[in-house]
């Protein structure tokens, strides 16, 4: 990888070719079935030009008639780029004439790596100081070492669990759990509280009416949905986040926990609020809202008619072709970005309201409403 790119992750798929191929056959259909599929600024090599995709390595071992093995892309990238990029790659069909499969095996945090060299290099020094005297510098690091349970408080009748500051902050956050708490301790965020329980206690509601914006972090399984919408029948939420799929809180690193909260806790600081939705958009936010939840961070396109009814839900990769074989949509909302491919195809397609993360520069978009979640108040 370019000096300048730090990696972060390791995307690594195994694939199966019905055909004798070459190394750089695999890294060419790689490259070029991936070409204009996630948009300009995922283009596999733009990523490399500026250091967020290495050096392809690819590792293919050939039978009497096919070839198979796996393919490391290190990736300095968000997660979410990440895995944009391995869907792209899992859509691949052909090798040169040959079919062939693709399958994301897994993304690895080479970073986790690191942390577990650090972890045992600082047990390593422990052991060979912990026979000096204690000195004024050590009672220190004791005092870090026990900082997360020394900064925990509690809160009501119940004595819900808290970080200290969530008493004197003008915000938020209701995570599910104590060890929530201590996590979030970690990452930085002293103003959370647990919920501890799906039965909301009402003293929850009467501390976020003190409150200027709350937050939600929940959990990213089936539980944590079913606790959101118990939640959400009891208090007023300005932001809805989630852990990733099948992940909770209390097992995410610092710094993907700050990933997620950071963004927020920068606009509530600057002092900004949710997009204001024009009456003329209310229908659209309205629609969009509703599937919101269900369709976050699961890289599909959900396809509703004029009475929001879900006509189908596919991949993001078969989208277009899934377009070109129907009618009768009126909104058209995914779990990704708007690129030029897309918007053709919905314009084949009739369809004049398209929702996503984020819209690719774009031509030929008149008599098209194109918004992101975050335009329309969602987020």
């Amino acid at each position: 990888m370019p000096q300048s790119g730090i990696v972060k992750y390791h995307v690594k798929l195994s694939y199966e070719i019905d055909g004798l191929v070459e190394r750089t056959d695999i890294v060419g259909a790689i490259f070029g079935q991936t070409e204009g599929l996630l948009g300009p600024e995922m283009n596999l090599n733009e990523l490399q030009r500026t250091s967020k995709v290495g050096r392809i390595e690819v590792k293919p071992k050939s039978t009497s008639n096919s070839t198979s093995g796996i393919a490391i892309i290190p990736m300095s990238t968000d997660i979410e780029t990440c895995a944009l990029i391995a869907a792209g790659i899992e859509s691949i069909d052909k090798v040169g004439p040959f079919d062939c499969k693709f399958k994301l095996d897994a993304i690895d945090d080479v970073r986790a790596a690191k942390k577990e060299d650090i972890v045992r290099r600082a047990k390593e020094i422990k052991r060979k100081w912990a026979t000096k005297t204690v000195s004024e510098g050590e009672s220190m690091l004791n005092d870090v070492h026990h900082g997360d349970s020394a900064r925990t408080s509690t809160y009501g009748p119940s004595k819900l669990a808290c970080g200290s500051g969530m008493h004197d902050s003008d915000w938020i956050i209701l995570v599910e759990g104590r060890a929530d708490v201590k996590n979030l301790l970690r990452a930085g965020y002293n103003n959370a509280l647990a919920i501890e329980g799906a039965k909301i206690d009402e003293s929850i509601k009467e501390l976020c009416d003190t409150k200027n914006t709350v937050v939600a972090f929940l959990d990213g399984d089936r539980a944590g949905g079913f606790i959101l919408r118990e939640l959400k029948s009891l208090v007023s939420l300005d932001y809805e986040l989630r852990a990733d799929p099948s992940v909770e809180v209390e097992e995410m690193t610092p710094q993907r926990i700050d990933e997620i909260l950071g963004p927020v806790a920068e606009e509530i600081k600057a002092g900004k609020q949710k997009a204001p939705v024009t009456d003329l958009d209310k229908p659209l936010a309205e629609a969009a809202s509703k599937i919101f939840s269900g369709l976050n961070e699961t890289l599909e396109a959900v396809a509703l008619d004029d009475a929001k009814n879900e006509i189908f839900r596919v991949p993001i990769s078969e989208v277009v072709s899934k377009l070109a074989t129907q009618s009768g949509i009126k909104y058209l909302m995914l779990d990704g970005i708007i690129t030029q491919r897309l918007l053709d195809g919905a314009k084949g397609a009739g369809i004049k309201c398209i929702v996503g993360h984020r819209i690719a520069k774009l031509s030929n978009s008149e008599g098209m409403t194109l918004k992101t979640f975050g335009d329309l108040g969602i987020s």
